[in-house]
């Protein structure tokens, strides 16, 4: 593996590797990371191109990740820079309250036919906290509109991450990103049940898996009483919160029929899994359970706007269509149409290039590599993933499971150490085993990433794993 180093900063010193049989617990400490921000001592970016960084430290950097698995079609792509320029000459910026325009009615059209019109309205928006938020909102509004105000209570799930607003941040369950703002968060509307994750939910057969998972959602139900619930809020694979962890078979078809009997939604948040990250356009499109509500963000525009969307399923949007109602929303930059020309245009790439297969047979080279790679490690308990959306989680124990010490703060180690020794970003994350435990980094590439390229990234990551955690 070619290393790629700063030419004005020299690299970190080699690590010493552990001795087999010693202390599993002792990370080397001079990989230089602060514990008190993620964000200590930043390089300034100077260009991106493809699927590199070129920080301004005179590196060159393979991007495994996207940033947050947002660079889906990679770093300057000329037809994108042109379709944002020509819709710029057109029109840059309209009140979303005052006119249409042809780029977002053009977006929206193929978005319902990209849902084969299981969804039927779309609501163009920034980033996919506004979409969640949004899509919260709608619920509540759709029931007082039916006549049942009482139906105040969301249900989520714990270990999640649904966004930075106060409403997003609320249907969250993830301990770090909610403790400094826990005393502004809703304490009596937002209720968590279980996560769906079989690493750290033994149990004797799928079956009694899936049985135990559902009997969670219908107890809190009860709990709360069937009539009082609007929706429940889950992400079909779960990203941040969890590190890539994907749903057992038949689970999501499962919570949509205890909603619907319940006459409760069903939000499917895709703003990390959805828009071809997982394999298929939608990831719910794997899964045999279409939702009441999406969001998507993240690769809609594969970064080149900040762009996302809350897409509104038959039984709302007809329902809206048919009593003349209207959603009490809206945003300053809400249908932006310089936005929409660039998320189409993003989406029509893939479509163009074939990338979503691309998706499908590249993902497979990654698992496959990620596991003879990594999946023997002593520290490394989980690999898991669809497409190109993969986890790889690291335990201080295989056997016991028990993970590291919060303090030790080892995905963020791996992930300094694999940009600043070994020349590749990944996404690193923490609470994947509860309360604020549990490592992992996420492996996100561009979907037109090559075999060479998904190679060269797996041998980087694990170098970087072995350096900071021994062989």
């Amino acid at each position: 593996m070619g290393q790629v180093f700063s030419s004005r900063r020299p690299p970190l010193p080699p690590q010493k590797i552990e001795a087999a049989g010693s202390s599993s617990d002792t990370l080397p400490e001079d990989i230089p990371w602060s514990t008190s921000s993620a964000l200590d001592g930043l390089l300034t970016l100077t260009k991106a191109k493809g699927h590199y960084w070129y920080p301004n430290d005179g590196s060159r950097i393979l991007d495994a990740c996207g940033g947050a698995g947002v660079a889906c079609i990679g770093h300057g792509r000329k037809e994108i820079i042109k379709a944002a320029t020509n819709q710029m000459k057109e029109c840059s910026y309209v009140s979303y309250a005052h006119f249409k325009t042809n780029a977002v009615q053009e977006l929206s059209d193929w978005l319902i036919e990209s849902t084969g019109g299981a969804m039927q309205k779309v609501y163009l928006m920034s980033s996919g906290s506004e979409a969640v938020e949004a899509a919260l909102k709608l619920s509540r509004e759709y029931h007082t509109w039916r006549g049942e105000p009482q139906r105040v209570n969301f249900i989520s799930r714990s270990e999640s991450y649904h966004g930075t607003t106060l409403g997003s941040l609320s249907a969250s369950g993830h301990h770090t990103r909610r403790a400094p703002f826990s005393p502004l968060l809703s304490p009596t509307n937002f209720h968590k049940i279980p996560p769906c994750n079989p690493y750290r939910q033994p149990s004797s057969s799928p079956s009694e898996f899936l049985a135990a998972r559902i009997a969670e959602l219908e107890s809190e139900f009860q709990r709360l009483g069937p009539d009082t619930v609007a929706a429940v809020l889950v992400e079909p694979i779960v990203g941040a919160a969890l590190g890539c962890v994907p749903p057992v078979p038949h689970y999501l078809s499962a919570l949509r029929s205890v909603c619907h009997r319940h006459g409760a939604l069903l939000i499917f948040d895709e703003v990390m899994c959805g828009m071809s990250r997982a394999g298929t356009l939608h990831a719910w499109q794997s899964y045999n359970a279409v939702p009441d509500l999406q969001t998507i963000a993240k690769g809609f525009a594969g970064g080149y706007c900040p762009a996302s969307a809350l897409l509104v399923g038959s039984k709302i949007a007809s329902l809206m269509t048919a009593e003349g109602k209207t959603f009490t929303h809206g945003h300053t930059y809400q249908n932006h149409p310089v936005v929409a020309a660039v998320a189409l245009r993003v989406q029509k790439v893939i479509q163009e290039e074939g990338l979503l297969r691309n998706v499908q047979v590249q993902g497979r080279l990654l698992e496959r590599l990620l596991t003879e790679r990594l999946g023997g490690h002593r520290h490394v308990g989980d690999i898991r993933g669809k497409g190109l959306f993969w986890g790889v989680e690291f335990v201080k124990d295989r056997e016991t499971k028990e993970p590291f010490e919060v303090e030790k703060q080892v995905a963020m180690r791996v992930f300094r150490c694999a940009m600043k020794s070994h020349g590749v970003l990944v996404y690193a994350g923490q609470g994947c085993a509860g309360e604020g435990k549990g490592d992992h980094i996420m492996v996100m590439p561009a979907y037109d990433v090559t075999s060479r390229e998904v190679g060269k990234m797996v041998e980087r990551i694990a170098a970087a794993v072995e350096e900071v955690l021994g062989r």
